[in-house]
């Protein structure tokens, strides 16, 4: 005895009954239905609207080759297919697979000649992987191993004297680790007053993040600059501040890619203007470093 079933989801047979199904039959030797037949599976369509079809089978019965009947049942499932496509919403991971003689026939070869469709109600599409016996695979990040960092570093001057710099490694060690969205400020970085000229003791910031640019490739930054007392930012000083970090930052080998600013005066303080005293303007008085990708 041979018989041929084709399937456009593979589904562990044991997890089948958890589904709803229906079923549409066939003449002997013929992929398409009868009218009588096709009514029903637009009367189904209409009133399941909401279900989500998982597997369509198609079964013959025993007569004609296994070559034959396997065409047969996927001509019957692409026949049902075509009348249900873009009516009733399909897993998107459909195929088409035969199991040969791994199913049982049944004595009545008119109940072989048919489609089967298996469907969940929209009351239960929240379990949907669940019933169809889909374990999602967790996704396992891997925390980024530490670099090492120097501790300092020793800078050439014009006039030809050097300066040296003791680094935050921690700190460095944080913008590298950082994710998308995290912001970092840029501690005890000060500029001139009124410009945005840094000042020489602040020289070591901007080579802590130049640094950790240069030994990771992956990373990019938006650099945003923030002012204190005044309620607006008449001279785009934040702003300027921002960019004279990044063009240290371009004019050291960072492409420009990787490097964006942005100022937004007193528009974003940590404390309400006017501040109440000189920790509250010096915390708002500051520059950030917004991770974009990382």
């Amino acid at each position: 005895m041979k018989w041929i079933f084709t399937n456009l989801l593979f589904l562990v047979l044991q997890l089948i009954s958890a589904q709803e199904q229906v079923s549409y039959y066939f003449d002997s030797n013929k992929f398409e239905l009868k009218n009588n037949e096709i009514q029903k599976v637009n009367e189904w369509i209409t009133s399941h609207k909401d279900v989500k079809i998982v597997a369509i089978n198609g079964y013959t019965d025993e007569d004609g080759s296994i070559g034959f009947n396997d065409t047969l049942a996927q001509k019957r499932v692409d026949f049902i297919y075509k009348l249900v496509k873009d009516k009733i919403k399909i897993r998107e991971d459909f195929k088409t697979r035969s199991f040969g003689k791994l199913h049982q026939q049944s004595n009545n070869k008119a109940e072989n000649r048919r489609v089967t469709i298996y469907y969940i109600e929209a009351k239960d599409l929240a379990r949907e992987d669940e019933i169809l016996g889909i374990k999602k695979e967790e996704v396992v990040t891997k925390p980024k191993p530490k670099k090492q960092f120097p501790e300092a570093i020793v800078i050439q001057n014009p006039n030809g004297t050097e300066s040296t710099f003791e680094l935050n490694v921690e700190f460095m060690q944080q913008v590298d680790a950082a994710k998308p969205g995290d912001k970092l400020k840029l501690e005890n970085l000060n500029f001139q007053l009124n410009t945005f000229a840094i000042v020489n003791e602040s020289r070591g910031k901007l080579y802590e993040l130049l640094i950790v640019m240069q030994q990771n490739p992956e990373l990019s930054i938006d650099i945003q600059g923030h002012l204190c007392c005044m309620p607006t930012d008449r001279t785009n000083l934040s702003t300027q501040r921002a960019k004279a970090i990044s063009q240290f930052l371009r004019m050291n080998g960072i492409e420009n890619t990787r490097v964006t600013y942005q100022g937004f005066g007193s528009s974003q303080p940590i404390y309400p203007l006017p501040e109440k005293n000189e920790e509250e303007r010096a915390a708002n008085r500051r520059v950030e470093i917004e991770i974009v990708k990382n």
